[in-house]
């Protein structure tokens, strides 16, 4: 009996920690409200699975770890379509940062009543070589 050990296992909190650490996905991009995406989403149909691309701009980010979740919001043939995805779900294939905007708010609730050119947000670009040079070695670290 004195050669077995007692195993140790995490208990309350620690293994609600655990588990959901284990479900973290590594190779997501750093979202903030205002920018453009592209999703690459999986979609069921019948017994196929294909990969449906969705592209908008990030109105809002809310949550924090497993539960993290982003709304995208795009114009489609006149009409506004809003999606909610969460950020760890296996169903997002892939997430690309195509541009970033200049916001002033968490929550892009405002966008709703806006078409056309005043639905435009203000592009950030990088100013110098070496803030360009690093965005690009960072978009091929995530690529």
């Amino acid at each position: 009996m004195a050669d077995k050990q007692a195993v140790k296992k995490p208990a309350g909190r620690a293994l609600l920690t655990a588990i959901e650490g284990a479900q973290l996905r590594k190779d997501i991009p750093e979202l903030q409200s205002g920018d453009t995406v592209r999703l690459q989403v999986k979609v069921v149909e019948g017994n196929r699975e294909r990969l449906q691309p969705f592209e908008g701009v990030v109105m809002r980010l809310r949550g924090s770890s497993v539960n993290r979740n982003f709304t995208v919001r795009r114009i489609t043939n006149g009409v506004g379509v809003e999606r909610t995805f969460l950020l760890h779900s296996p169903r997002i294939d892939k997430i690309e940062v195509l541009r970033h905007a200049r916001v002033r708010r968490k929550q892009l609730y405002y966008l709703r009543g806006l078409t056309g050119k005043a639905a435009r947000l203000k592009e950030i670009r990088p100013t110098s070589t070496k803030q360009a040079a690093g965005a690009s070695t960072k978009d091929g670290a995530n690529a």
